[in-house]
């Protein structure tokens, strides 16, 4: 008889030991994920105000071919940061993707008055007005490019003369 209430005294002390320590760890879980929660939040506070993290967002997007999101995230970008050239050209070309070919001259124009020696910029206005079936005004851009040093450009140019 001894040896049973030994035994259940061992096992209420056991249950009571789980139940300390799990109400211990539950408590310690709420405590971290309230932290991570705050974390979190104030990561996402910091990254709305930041240029950088919404132009980054919105190539990547881009990248894989979500250029209608890409283009929201250019624009915060933008809004953020106006000076930043390469958020117009860059939405200018997610916009020439959807063949809005108006609204993509448009911004890429902004970008080269931004920065009119960037060979890039009138690389990609060329491929824009190769979408939208332009040819002349291309071969013009592709010229100023390749001027400009564009690696791109030159090769399209070269292969153009080769074909001619």
């Amino acid at each position: 008889m001894k040896h049973k209430s030994v035994t259940f005294a061992i096992f209420i002390g056991l249950l009571a030991i789980i139940v300390l320590v799990g109400s211990s760890a539950v408590g310690t879980a709420q405590t971290i994920s309230a932290d991570l929660i705050t974390q979190s939040s104030s990561e996402n506070a910091r990254h709305e105000k930041n240029a950088d993290y919404w132009f980054d967002k919105g190539a990547l997007c881009a990248t894989y071919g979500n250029d209608s999101a890409a283009i929201k995230y250019f624009q915060k970008a933008i809004v953020l940061d106006p000076r930043r050239s390469d958020a117009y050209f860059e939405q200018g070309v997610s916009y020439g993707q959807l063949e809005n070919f108006f609204e993509a001259i448009a911004l890429i124009n902004k970008a080269i008055e931004m920065e009119p020696h960037n060979g890039l910029y009138y690389y990609g206005r060329a491929r824009v007005y190769l979408l939208a079936d332009d040819r002349d005004k291309a071969i013009e851009d592709f010229k100023k490019a390749a001027e400009l040093d564009d690696e791109d450009a030159q090769i399209y140019i070269n292969t153009i003369a080769k074909t001619q």
